[in-house]
């Protein structure tokens, strides 16, 4: 499994992705996040799935960016260059995966800005080749392993909040899968791209940079867990009587 999550909001994008690579019982660490940057044309792709169909279809992709860069004036068209590549690589290897007992899996999280965007953009591009955009009423999307950091982004991310806060919850949503996924694991590769500068900001941070956050949020959780006794005292209290009484202190129904 893997984590990767692609935040968007009116400053920018901001990408977080996991090393964590599992093959078997053999652990290892690879980069999740490629950039692909040239001129006015700044882009980066998130995967999760088979390595093997990732590092395929990143290299027909590149070379699809050689021979027609100048034709690609909009995010748009980069995806569908994109997902034209993966069905390429479907076409090609599918049939030899399937005899393998292998699935053809990879999503793509695809953000960035061309010079002939007038914003950045941000996709989730499916195994299939088709996508869709990730907009302002929904701005996030995870692929890999998604349940235990979707809660804190659904609470507190919005798309009026900008690149720091996005980096804050994004780790934050990291974190809690790390916590209870044994698959997703240190370090964590990360890509800032602000609207309008064409130029990715990229950095790699070990469990030594992330602990502090770690305990951080270990301490706040169970600061808010304590907190919480007041309002779960009268529940207790009314659970916790005589059987005979059979009280109904949260149903008002009957």
């Amino acid at each position: 499994m893997t984590f990767c999550l692609g935040m968007r909001c009116e400053e920018g994008l901001l990408a977080i992705a996991d090393t964590r690579i599992t093959s078997g019982t053999e652990l290892s660490t690879a980069k999740k996040i490629s950039v692909h940057q040239y001129e006015n044309h700044s882009m980066f792709i998130l995967t999760s799935g088979l390595r093997s169909i990732r590092d395929k279809a990143l290299t027909y992709f590149e070379e699809r960016l050689q021979s027609s860069s100048g034709e690609l004036k909009k995010m748009y068209m980069a995806a569908n260059v994109l997902a034209e590549e993966l069905r390429r690589v479907r076409r090609e290897d599918l049939q030899w995966l399937m005899e393998g007992g292998l699935y053809f899996d990879l999503h793509c999280i695809f953000g960035g800005q061309l010079e002939g965007d007038d914003q950045h953009r941000l996709y989730l591009i499916y195994p299939e080749g088709n996508w869709v955009e990730v907009r302002t009423g929904a701005p996030y999307v995870i692929i890999g392993e998604s349940r235990y950091g979707k809660p804190i982004l659904d609470r507190v991310w919005r798309h009026d909040q900008g690149l720091f806060e996005a980096l804050r919850v994004g780790l934050l949503s990291f974190d809690a899968t790390r916590t209870s996924a044994s698959d997703v694991d240190y370090p964590v590769d990360t890509v800032l791209y602000r609207r309008g500068s064409f130029q990715m900001q990229e950095a790699r941070f070990d469990a030594d940079a992330l602990n502090p956050l770690q305990q951080y949020w270990q301490g706040a959780m169970e600061h808010a867990v304590e907190g919480a006794t007041p309002t779960v005292r009268p529940l207790y209290d009314a659970l916790n009587v005589a059987p005979a009484a059979h009280t109904h202190f949260w149903d008002n129904s009957a």
